[in-house]
């Protein structure tokens, strides 16, 4: 549950600091006061992507931190800080995340740095949020499957079924590249013995043309690199040069130092100066008398770049991956070799994948067809609450052709899932997205959420703009269905609905003013007489005429509490 969130230099956020209680809050407000500005500032708390434009204008730094609270039930969060070493206090941690103008960000959980991803796979397990274009994937056939897997429990399952899959897909795509005439791979056997032995040769070493880049230019600049250290050396060691003076100008400091004990500290630094830049001026010195110019090495260091340059041309563009090349030669020319046992391991290992693939992908299509027939029941339930009784939802789940394991197999199963819909009694299903409307695609969306929430651990559902393209009666029911939702979750919701707001028992507003020529916005609860009158003003614009007070009054006595 989401307790508390800090908000500074945001957008237009300047500052802002809320606390939520459970249950069911809106957020209300003008249009363009920005209220989805707040719930942006949270989907960046909770991880998503950012950029340096939500960096209030003027600022060095935005800035977002809230504290969550991971119950006893919310055993993925608590089972992730403990693999993360973090640890709650009294079930509570504290999340931070920062964007400065330059572009860098940073997360933290507790004191703990983590990762934007780490940052986003911890919140999920707690909070999960509605956008106003997640209507757009109900739209996306290729979505429902996901839709269903989720709801199914599924979603490991298909990992490790997708991961089966891509393994058989390599194994039968290297059969077919290594099925070739005998011709062929006896060619293309001499081209990969000819680069293994050509790099065996070379005798390469990581890092080496680094070393001989470097080796080379202080051999092909001796002349000028000798000229700069002999000045160094003389500036350094000669009759006039800067140890000596420094030498002289200690003396005479020791001497002034046994007179007036206060320069014994200025004593102390010099001789710690004289001394290092003694030891400099020997290094230095050294350096001078080990130089010498060997054209016989330049030469061939020079040869040996040339000769490294195009084995990486050939090979890849550094010794790293020329050593990988030789090392996946070796093992193609192994395999081409001993080509029948080869393929005869192969073929075994393909039709072992192959049943592999089969048993997970019936599995899959077993529970997901049975996870339906729930999944249809809970959302037509809903959906009946939110003024759409009569209406028909089903997953249609249909093999997928082919003649094959492969062919009747994607990446994701054997299925390929649509959600169907009937609004009206009597009517043919037909797919969601040719014939659902807004409001429809609205309250469906209400209703999968609602029931996946059902199996799900996170405890703070957040809505944002969940009432586009519905009013009236419907508004009323979804505003009931929020307020039923929110006994069992902390629930969020972006409204611009007076019924939908008077069922809630918080309520905060999002205001945007001009202060001292700059657009800022601001959020606060609203309460009492406060909250009669956002509620007469959403209810007809005007948040003070005795008759909007008089009826915002009657539906917050109606509903709200």
């Amino acid at each position: 549950m989401l307790e508390d969130l800090t908000v500074k230099d945001f957008a237009l956020i300047d500052s802002a600091s809320l606390e939520f209680p459970g249950g069911y809050t809106v957020l209300t407000g003008e249009t363009g006061a920005g209220k989805s500005i707040l719930i942006g500032s949270l989907t960046f708390l909770l991880g998503g992507k950012a950029t340096t434009d939500l960096v209030r204008t003027g600022a060095d730094e935005a800035r977002v931190s809230g504290t969550v609270f991971c119950s006893a039930e919310s055993l993925s969060a608590r089972e992730w800080l403990s693999a993360h070493g973090i640890e709650p206090e009294n079930g509570r941690v504290l999340v931070r995340r920062t964007l400065r103008a330059n572009g860098k960000t940073g997360a933290w959980i507790q004191d703990t740095p983590v990762t934007r991803a780490e940052l986003a796979e911890f919140t999920s397990y707690l909070v999960d949020i509605h956008g106003q274009h997640d209507h757009q994937s109900l739209l996306k056939v290729e979505e429902h499957r996901r839709f269903l897997d989720s709801y199914a429990g599924l979603t490991e399952d298909v990992r490790a079924f997708t991961a089966l899959y891509a393994d058989l897909a390599a194994k039968r795509k290297l059969r077919d590249e290594m099925n070739t005439s005998e011709r062929e791979r006896g060619e293309k056997a001499e081209l990969l013995r000819f680069a293994r032995e050509e790099i065996g040769k070379a005798a390469l070493k990581a890092g080496e043309d680094d070393e001989l880049a470097a080796e080379e230019q202080r051999l092909s600049q001796h002349e000028r690199l000798y000229s700069l250290v002999e000045q160094v050396s003389a500036s350094l060691s000669g009759h006039d040069g800067a140890v000596a003076l420094l030498k002289r100008a200690r003396a005479s400091l020791e001497s002034a130092a046994a007179i007036d004990t206060t320069l014994s500290a200025s004593l102390g630094r010099l001789e710690s100066a004289y001394y290092e830049l003694d030891d400099i001026s020997d290094a230095v010195g050294a350096y001078e008398s080990s130089l010498a110019f060997d054209p016989a090495r330049l030469e061939a260091v020079e040869e040996r770049l040339a000769f490294l340059f195009r084995l990486k041309k050939k090979y890849g563009g550094t010794i790293t991956e020329v050593l990988a090349y030789a090392e996946e030669a070796a093992a193609q020319l192994e395999r081409l070799e001993g080509w029948e046992t080869n393929r005869t391991a192969l073929d075994a290992e393909i039709a072992s994948l192959e049943k592999a693939v089969y048993r997970a992908g019936t599995a899959l299509s077993e529970r997901r067809r049975a996870a339906s027939a729930s999944l249809q029941t809970g959302v037509e339930g809903i959906l009946a609450s939110l003024g759409m009784a009569g209406t028909s939802f089903r997953v249609r789940i249909d093999r997928r052709e082919g003649t094959d394991t492969m062919q009747m197999s994607g990446p994701y199963g054997f299925d390929v899932i649509e959600f169907m819909i009937s609004p009206n009694a009597g009517e043919p299903l037909r797919p969601l997205a040719k014939i659902a409307s807004g409001g429809e695609i609205s309250r469906v969306m209400l209703a999968l959420k609602t029931v996946f929430a059902a199996a799900d651990e996170s405890e703070t559902l957040i809505f944002d703009e969940i009432d586009t393209g519905i009013g009236g009666e419907v508004a009323l029911a979804v505003g009931a269905h929020l307020k039923e939702l929110s006994a069992k979750k902390q629930v969020f919701c972006i409204t611009h609905l007076a019924s939908i707001a008077a069922r809630a028992d918080n309520q905060i507003k999002i205001e945007k003013s001009v202060v001292s020529g700059k657009t800022v916005t601001k959020a606060y609860p609203v309460e009492g007489n406060r909250r009669v009158e956002e509620i007469a003003r959403m209810l007809a614009g005007d948040g003070f005429s005795a008759a909007s007070l008089k009826h915002a009054g009657e539906l917050l006595t109606k509903y709200s509490g």
